[in-house]
């Protein structure tokens, strides 16, 4: 996927107050995990950087 810059990023990477860290609102599936736990998954396929101009660059 083009334009993954990791975790930190992502619109989906948000900060928990109970727990005081960041934690992903994704859930991954059973095979998801483990390629993201052994550090083969290339690139997150619900990364989204919540770019709002995205939409008008295209229109130009």
């Amino acid at each position: 996927m083009s334009g993954y810059n990791g975790c930190e990023s992502c619109s989906n990477y948000v900060y928990n107050e109970y727990y005081d860290c960041f934690e992903c609102l994704v859930n991954l599936d059973e095979d998801e995990f483990a390629k993201f736990l052994t550090g083969t998954m290339n690139s997150c396929p619900f990364y989204n950087n919540d770019d709002e101009y995205k939409i008008v660059r295209k229109q130009n």
